[in-house]
């Protein structure tokens, strides 16, 4: 057994510690910047290559006391170097502390050069070459107290360069310190446990790719050609080759499992492109994900079920780059994106400036003191909270005795129709639902959430309710959301629902809201964008949902056909449930690129899937092509300057109905809707094809209460008599 000393950037010794007993220390002893630990050469070897936190693996030869220039030279030339290397190889000297005799490190460090070809050009005739910059073996000698420790350094190079960083950005972590933070976040546990690793300021991506190297089991020496002891005459080539034999194994199988989700977002496009070539020289591309993502856009990952995970972060601290000022809103973003899209996570943030950290808003459960280079920094753990942990926590805030008698009663029929939907809510995992639509006519509005963004649509009052009563009914609704749901105090968005007429309809609503109401949100498989703030509708018409989920299961094969397709909704669900191919048709603009949107956020070929610009009308009236599925959802009435005729349901549906038959398969089906409350089918349609009245299947639980929100059928071509 030998005694090591192995180094560490400061505040890393107990976890060092820990490291080097779980790869084979006897014993091991704490100091500053480093840890004493008794093992064997194998030891050594491995902790070489396993070692994700030390800087250096050295082993002692001699410790000697320097009084004096002459002691220094003497001490080293008296160590046996005859048995640590020939004049074949070349050396160089780290030489770190100063005395009263040896004041500067280079002087040190040329009397301990002198000293050791000195005694190997005695021993062997001849000496060896000094190479500053690739030695085949570095001596390390440390001056403290006038006692100096000389080693051979076992690492050659600092063990922090796995050998994956290709590329730069400003103020990098070192890997080892990455390391550190990750261990002490709790990410290893997290791993086991399936949690995801988010890194929402990633900038080159050594947090990720340390993370992903920790759970796929791969030594962090493992890319590395060269060793410190590779040039050491007592080398023992056999032991090292199995040690990395071994990881190479544990590498394979640890890749052969399935990794967590580990994923790096950066506003930053070069720091973006700096990641993804590192995550690829570390041979990581296959499962660590780096995008250009801005703070304020930062999502939890949906694409599958993940309920636990850490968000770990290095944001600027105006120490090496950023004023600080300018940082400030930085800091409060990054607290409420992670309070809001990831409760129940943890999150760990490194920092040089509490003032900052401070900006995060966030409740400290612990606080570790360490160095980022020569900053002395803190690396401060949040257990952000359960949703509902939130919503009690900040509910002190607006005491339900401070609302108004209308807010408690609105308040508390809000509670009631969350108590009925509670059960199907989370069978059904829907997250974009109607809890009220008008159940008090005083209270003439409806109350749609969007995930925890909440949408308030305020419909016209009935004729004895007064403007100044209106407003004050509104305001309770406000006052009654606030209190029931703080989390979502930045996400409310109130519009005022009135008929819209030609290119009204179109156009984007002063919202009463500063915030941004652009979201992405899930419905079953798929994808959307929804817009709270800009436009009267949200673009997800939600008592549709049933309908859609029908389409998608329709759709295996068919060929799809979307008239007045909107957001083209209900294409991406026929989409998802297998169309061949489909055809969105609306008039707007404004609509047909919102539709291309939610195409692309579901990753839906475009020319497979074609959208036009036209309208409806008179595309159906040229009769072209033939379709399998098509989905009829016109508006109840339009006038716009784009179309030709002026459209209303009741009037022409019979019209657009035999239209849209017209280019209907024989086995096709037609699915055909609207919203006019009043509606009345054409009888003689039911005399011209099979019509069947699906209206009762199409409302989710949600919408149970207002059954004339839309009429929905099945229409069919008649099977021929003579047919068969």
């Amino acid at each position: 057994m030998k005694m090591w000393f192995a180094s560490c950037p400061k505040g890393l010794e107990s976890l060092l510690a820990s490291e080097l007993e779980t790869l084979g220390a006897q014993k091991t002893r704490e100091t500053i910047a480093g840890v004493y630990a008794e093992g064997s050469l194998e030891f050594a070897y491995r902790a070489c290559l396993w070692s994700r936190l030390a800087n250096r693996i050295l082993m002692p030869l001699d410790k000697f006391p320097v009084e004096s220039a002459d002691d220094l030279y003497r001490g080293v030339a008296a160590i046996d170097w005859e048995l640590h290397l020939t004049p074949h190889e070349s050396i160089a000297v780290d030489f770190v502390g100063t005395n009263d005799a040896i004041r500067h490190s280079k002087f040190g460090a040329q009397q301990v050069k002198d000293a050791v070809v000195d005694r190997l050009q005695s021993h062997f005739g001849s000496r060896p070459d000094v190479d500053l910059k690739h030695p085949d073996l570095r001596i390390n000698v440390r001056l403290s107290k006038d006692q100096a420790t000389v080693s051979l350094d076992f690492a050659g190079d600092s063990l922090h360069k796995r050998g994956y960083r290709a590329a730069m950005v400003p103020a990098p972590l070192k890997e080892n310190l990455a390391a550190a933070l990750l261990i002490r976040a709790g990410w290893p546990e997290i791993a086991a446990r399936g949690g995801a690793l988010i890194d929402p300021l990633c900038g080159s991506g050594t947090l990720l790719i340390e993370g992903a190297m920790m759970v796929a089991d791969i030594a962090p020496g493992l890319n590395r050609e060269q060793f410190g002891f590779h040039g050491w005459a007592q080398y023992d080539t056999a032991l090292w080759q199995r040690l990395r034999q071994e990881a190479l194994d544990r590498c394979q199988v640890g890749l052969g499992k399935e990794l967590p989700e580990i994923r790096g977002y950066d506003k930053d496009t070069r720091a973006v492109s700096a990641a993804q070539e590192n995550v690829a020289c570390a041979g990581l591309e296959k499962w660590v994900r780096v995008m250009a993502k801005p703070i304020e856009a930062f999502k939890k990952p949906t694409h599958r079920q993940i309920n636990d995970g850490l968000i770990i972060t290095n944001p600027p601290y105006g120490e090496r780059w950023g004023d600080m000022e300018e940082l400030r809103p930085l800091y409060q973003t990054l607290g409420e994106v992670a309070k809001r899209e990831c409760p129940g996570w943890r999150m760990a943030v490194i920092t040089g400036n509490a003032e900052l950290a401070g900006e995060l808003r966030l409740r400290a459960e612990k606080k570790y003191q360490l160095f980022n280079g020569t900053i002395p920094s803190q690396l401060i753990l949040f257990q952000l909270r359960e949703a509902s942990e939130q919503v009690q926590t900040q509910r002190k805030e607006l005491t339900e005795e401070s609302l108004s008698e209308g807010a408690r009663m609105f308040a508390n029929r809000l509670r009631k129709n969350a108590r009925k939907l509670a059960s199907w809510l989370k069978q059904s995992g829907v997250s974009c639902y109607r809890l009220y639509d008008a159940d008090m006519p005083e209270y003439a509005v409806a109350v749609d959430f969007y995930d925890d963004a909440i949408h308030v649509q305020e419909y016209a009052p009935p004729t004895n309710i007064d403007e100044e009563q209106a407003n004050r009914h509104l305001s309770e609704v406000r006052q009654a959301l606030l209190y029931l749901y703080p989390e979502s105090r930045g996400k409310l968005f109130f519009k005022e629902r009135r008929r819209q007429k030609g290119e009204s309809q179109y156009q984007r609503q002063v919202t009463r809201s500063h915030a941004s109401g652009v979201f992405e949100v899930m419905e079953g498989p798929c994808r959307f964008e929804v817009n709270l703030s800009e436009y009267l509708d949200s673009g997800l018409f939600l008592d549709h949902r049933p309908v859609r989920r029908l389409l998608r299961e329709m759709a295996s094969g068919t060929r799809f056909l979307n008239l007045f397709c909107y957001t083209a909704a209900a294409t991406v669900h026929a989409a998802i449930g297998g169309a061949q191919s489909s055809l969105s048709i609306d008039m707007s603009n404004s609509y047909l690129e919102w539709a291309g949107r939610n195409l692309a956020l579901n990753d839906l070929d475009q020319q497979r899937h074609q959208l036009q610009r036209a309208d409806c009308l008179e595309w159906l009236a040229m009769e072209q092509g033939e379709f399998d599925l098509i989905f009829l959802d016109p508006p109840t009435f339009s006038n716009s300057k784009k179309m030709e005729e002026v459209l209303d349901i009741q009037r022409d549906h019979s019209k657009l109905i035999d239209h849209a038959m017209a280019i209907l398969a024989r086995n096709g089906t037609l699915v055909f809707s609207n919203n006019f409350r009043k509606f009345s089918l054409d009888e003689e349609l039911k005399s011209h094809y099979d019509v069947e009245d699906i209206t009762e299947k199409t409302f989710d639980p949600d919408f149970q209460r207002n059954r004339k929100i839309h009429h929905c059928w099945l229409i069919r071509h008649r099977t021929s008599p003579w047919h068969g």
